[in-house]
């Protein structure tokens, strides 16, 4: 052992081969870190968790905000997931937190064009399912869908038809982006943004001339076209942080994961049958980490710069995924604006509106029990994410006023943005060549984050995949029976 190092494990090899005790560092506490640390523990291993934030969670998590309506538990997006992520809800059930993000009973989508006609210009479609087979479980909702008109609704049929004939994982469609292929399949512009760019905008995080025909395949065929419930929508009806910090703190903690928090690692350097961590700053400072297995649950970029050299072919291949922005609005108004749970919205800048207002708190505030809090959420965001607060507040406030009859004439408490400038990978035609698989070349080194290979766009599910992946590779690696491995998800 390297003088200063502290041996994590390594000790006697039982008559399996595996080694007594086994070690492994996970270097980041995002979805995917967190699930790769309890398959690990769960299996036997000692695990350290590293990670930088004073929390966990990654991209997912709560802060606190003071404003004119009283302290508030923000969330820094809208995040959702469908039946169809049962890797996620596995999550979920393992941290205990099932019964704070439920799911609809059935799919069904608000989707409000403001110039559509009807009552005050406005004029509402709904996307809901039936318990009927697939694909007969939308049917009777595309056929009243009045946001398209008959020849459209019978020309999505026909491309929804060739869709789900496809297979996402054929490395031709990742070349081709999914704007090119509804063109050549009769979607006219009034149905790509009507309903195509209105699911996939918000799973991809991009449009669909700008989205990998693989990915976007793969989220219209798992999620309208693998079961009828597969697209029930599901979203955190407290804030994330008591989800994916505080309750998956927990678990880990009772699975004897040894957290770092406030603390990056460094280097990752081979140190006789393991490896080395090198931790930089927090409590940890100064350690080095000696242990027989180490995950990077982090962003490519940083991927790429704890990679020892040899241990990924193409290493620099990371480099090319390019990054995605979501942008949100927050807006508390002082009565109710909004009686439905959620909404899209097309004919406007406006994508998908949340209330958000049980969750935050806001209400427990004496004096607010008429207020009303609504999320923006504004994906695919390139041409907005560095505007400033006020000209976002001019362009979007009378947008909800156009959408929201009630909210004409409300008192706006409090408008303020929050930013996540690399919030996903771009999924680029292309990007599936460049996304590495969760092995290594180097033995006992692991990669997860939802921009690894998982099949999946850059979504909670894909984080969580590829975490379990990671594991599952790490313990065949050193000799675990195989019913010791973490289960993947359907």
């Amino acid at each position: 052992m390297t003088p200063g190092a502290t041996r994590l494990g390594h000790d006697s090899a039982l008559p399996s081969g595996r080694p007594q005790g086994a070690a492994a560092v996970v270097i980041g506490g995002g979805l995917a870190g967190t699930t790769a640390a309890l398959a690990l523990a769960d299996a036997g291993m000692r695990v350290t968790l590293i990670e930088g934030r004073p929390r966990l969670g990654g991209l997912v998590f709560s802060f606190r905000r003071e404003s004119a309506a009283g302290e508030l538990s923000v969330d820094n997006g809208q995040h959702v997931y469908l039946r169809c992520c049962t890797a996620y809800r596995t999550l979920l059930e393992r941290i205990g937190a099932t019964d704070l993000v439920p799911l609809q009973e059935r799919m069904d989508v608000p989707v409000l064009d403001p110039a559509g006609g009807g009552r005050a210009g406005m004029r509402l479609g709904r996307l809901r399912r039936t318990a009927l087979p697939v694909p007969l479980h939308l049917a009777g909702s595309l056929a009243g869908y009045p946001h398209l008109s008959p020849a459209e609704r019978a020309r999505v049929v026909r491309a929804t038809l060739a869709l789900k004939g496809l297979d996402p994982a054929d490395p031709a469609l990742d070349g081709i982006d999914f704007g090119s292929w509804l063109r050549r399949h009769g979607q006219s512009d009034r149905a790509v943004e009507a309903l195509w760019d209105l699911v996939g905008i918000a799973t991809l995080n991009a449009r669909a001339e700008d989205a990998s025909m693989g990915l976007a395949a793969k989220v219209f065929r798992t999620g309208l076209l693998s079961a009828p419930g597969a697209a029930d929508i599901g979203w955190s009806r407290v804030p994330l942080g008591d989800v994916h910090d505080t309750l998956a703190r927990t678990a880990l903690e009772k699975a004897g994961v040894r957290l770092a928090l406030r603390t990056r690692a460094g280097a990752v350097t081979p140190s006789g049958d393991g490896w080395q961590v090198a931790v930089e700053n927090g409590p940890h400072g100064g350690e080095r980490l000696t242990a027989d297995t180490v995950v990077l649950a982090v962003p490519q970029r940083e991927a790429h710069g704890l990679l020892p050299d040899g241990a990924l072919e193409g290493k620099d291949r990371l480099l090319e995924i390019g990054t995605a922005p979501i942008l949100n609005l927050h807006v508390v108004y002082d009565r109710k604006v909004l009686r439905r749970p959620f909404f899209a919205a097309i004919g406007s800048p406006v994508q998908w509106v949340f209330d958000r207002t049980d969750a935050s708190g806001l209400t427990r505030v004496p004096g607010n029990e008429r207020c009303q809090y609504l999320a923006v959420s504004q994906s695919a965001a390139q041409e907005e994410i560095d505007e400033p607060v006020a000209k976002l507040r001019a362009r979007y406030l009378p947008e909800l006023e156009r959408l929201l009859p009630a909210a004409r004439g409300a008192r706006v408490h409090d408008f303020f943005v929050t930013r996540e400038r690399t919030a996903t990978f771009a999924p680029a035609p292309g990007v599936g060549r460049l996304r590495p698989a969760a092995r290594t070349q180097a033995p006992g080194l692991f990669l997860a984050g939802a921009w690894t290979a998982t099949g999946w766009p850059a979504t909670m599910e894909s984080a969580v995949r590829s975490g379990t992946a990671a594991a599952r590779e790490a313990l065949t690696e050193l000799g675990f029976p195989q019913g010791q491995l973490p289960q993947e998800a359907a």
